[in-house]
């Protein structure tokens, strides 16, 4: 990697990283939405197919396990959490979106691995469609950027 301005918003480096991406199967044709967005903007900061690993699980819940086994690995500079929790008529909205929320959470700072956080929680499919693309953006250039900073802190 570069050392100059690594991290830097407009200056993400992927070139050289390997990423791990979980999807949650759940809500699938927006956690597919997701993906793609995903994997293109890691395409465009220059993250080689062959240094991306994604897999899926079947929900939300499941998406720490996941990555807590990638982080083990030692094979990945960074890690993407993808999935869509939608609000319903129960409790188990607050239950899965805090837990995977929390669950993530822990699995970075146990392994220091930066992980891009883009479990969508959302009251409605529109919002989640809405939300879908530029999220799977996002998540990937905070997943690039954290890499690098934490190659330039380390």
């Amino acid at each position: 990697m570069q050392d100059a301005d690594k991290g830097q918003a407009g200056e993400l480096m992927g070139e050289g990283l390997r990423v791990g991406i979980v999807s949650a199967r759940f809500n699938e044709p927006i956690t597919s939405r997701l993906a793609q967005a995903c994997m293109a903007e890691l395409d465009r900061l220059d993250v080689e197919a062959g240094d991306i690993r994604h897999v899926t699980v079947p929900g939300a819940l499941e998406i720490p396990l996941a990555l807590d086994a990638m982080a083990r690995s030692g094979d990945y500079d960074a890690l993407i959490a993808l999935g869509c929790v939608i609000r319903g008529e129960t409790y188990h909205f607050e239950l899965v979106a805090n837990e995977s929320g929390a669950g993530v959470t822990r699995v970075s700072l146990d392994h220091q691995i930066p992980i891009a956080n883009a479990i969508l929680t959302v009251e409605n499919e529109a919002q989640a469609w809405a939300r879908s693309e530029e999220k799977g953006r996002d998540a990937a250039r905070v997943a690039v950027e954290m890499a690098n900073l934490l190659d330039d802190l380390t």
